[in-house]
């Protein structure tokens, strides 16, 4: 065991940070493979379900606040395992604390909560720690190493949709008990790995300092647009693919959300393969404009299959956004530590909220009828097809800001 150990290098904390991804993957995208048998099994109502979501986001973006004030203090390692911890125990609890708890949502809220503060951790920590290994190729190993969220969650879709076929939804409280493993082994891997600093802590810039950056905020409004111009196609891709488009559920799945996320796991590894011959800032550039084309492709398209292409291809076209900017934040300002890292997973977050939000408020404010403009746009449809095509087609806000951001990060 002792030889082991000290055969431990920095290629195994490297995929220990990748195998940190797909945690943070099982944390966000396993419960909601669940909903349904939720609702069924506890009499739990859409509202109820709802919250558990923003619960779920909520206590990350707090964890990604309180993060700035304690990881440096605590140390890496101790914050990375605790993570791990809580994650296992979190994702496990969707299995078992509802029939321990008086009340089954308690349980469902309680595991929430849990695996929730373990994600957010995970997301402010495992970019510093890979970016702080040796190497030249910083941008590179990002986008790879956040490849491996996209590559989690097509693995969380299909290995789960699988067990449900084989083992039968009635057994689904093992799942979450199955999924636990992937964190609980990986604890212990990060309790050994070696570890570097991102930054010497008498070189580090303090909080304030980086507010006081014109160069940071122009950075957390790309992160914000990073997350709303994702999620705001990904969170509604799956609905708007059955009822926009009037395509089965399995097939807007598979053809929607999957895709996307596979091919969101494509942009990232080629960007990790041949980032060394790109120049980033052009990369995210043109990546703006695919998603701008993609956006509207889905929105506006008149053909289902073509609609689905362009909800795939905005996932093409949001790879690099998230890690291109984690990574030119580093490289601009190479002072910024944990905190900065905290601060722009707070960013990201919370367009993580606004994308989803602002398309979710819109197509209401259409089916309500109060944006009569929209049906000039698209005559002749239902109210609720034209409500998400018009969402879907204000959000190309968010890649034309980004474009406009990045332009000036360039200048």
């Amino acid at each position: 065991m002792g030889r082991m150990v000290k055969e431990l290098n920095y290629k195994h904390t490297l995929y220990a940070s990748y195998t940190g991804f797909i945690t943070q993957a099982i944390v966000n995208n396993l419960a909601p493979l669940l909903f349904l048998t939720f609702q069924n099994t506890f009499s739990i109502s859409l509202a109820q379900i709802g919250l558990l979501v923003s619960i779920n986001f909520c206590v990350q973006m707090v964890v990604d606040f309180l993060a700035t004030r304690f990881v440096d203090r605590l140390g890496y390692r101790v914050c990375i395992v605790t993570a791990h911890i809580l994650a296992a125990a979190g994702v496990a609890g969707l299995g078992i604390f509802p029939y321990l708890l008086p009340s089954a949502y308690a349980g469902l809220m309680l595991s929430v909560i849990i695996y929730g503060i373990g994600g957010g951790l995970i997301e402010v920590l495992i970019s510093p720690i890979v970016e702080a290994l040796p190497g030249e190729e910083k941008a590179s190993a990002m986008s790879l190493l956040h490849s491996f969220y996209c590559w989690g969650h097509v693995g969380v879709v299909l290995l789960s949709t699988l067990f449900f076929v084989t083992a039968g939804i009635g057994h689904w409280y093992i799942l979450p008990l199955l999924w636990a493993i992937v964190p609980l082994c990986n604890t212990f891997v990060f309790a050994k790995v070696p570890l570097c600093k991102l930054v010497e802590d008498q070189e580090k810039m303090s909080v304030k300092g980086l507010i006081g950056l014109k160069l940071f905020w122009m950075f957390i409004l790309l992160m914000i647009c990073s997350g709303a111009a994702e999620q705001a196609m990904v969170q509604w891709a799956s609905l708007f693919a059955e009822s926009g488009l009037g395509v089965s559920k399995t097939v807007g799945d598979l053809l929607g959300p999957c895709a996307f996320a596979v091919l969101m796991g494509l942009s990232r590894v080629f960007y990790g393969k041949f980032g060394s011959r790109i120049d980033l800032k052009r990369f995210i550039r043109l990546s703006s404009i695919l998603c701008i084309g993609s956006y509207l492709l889905a929105a506006l398209s008149p053909w289902p299959l073509l609609s689905l292409a362009g909800c795939a291809l905005c996932g093409l076209s949001v790879g690099i956004m998230w890690p291109g900017t984690l990574s030119l934040s580093s490289r601009f300002c190479p002072q910024g530590g944990t905190a900065m890292f905290a601060l722009l997973a707070l960013a990201g977050d919370v367009g993580c909220a606004l994308g989803p939000g602002l398309v979710g408020r819109i197509s209401t404010a259409v089916e309500q009828g109060k944006a009569a403009w929209s049906q000039v746009l698209f005559p002749g449809q239902p109210l609720a097809e034209i409500g998400l095509k018009t969402g879907l087609t204000v959000a190309v806000i968010f890649p034309l800001v980004m474009f406009a951001v990045v332009w000036g990060v360039r200048k």
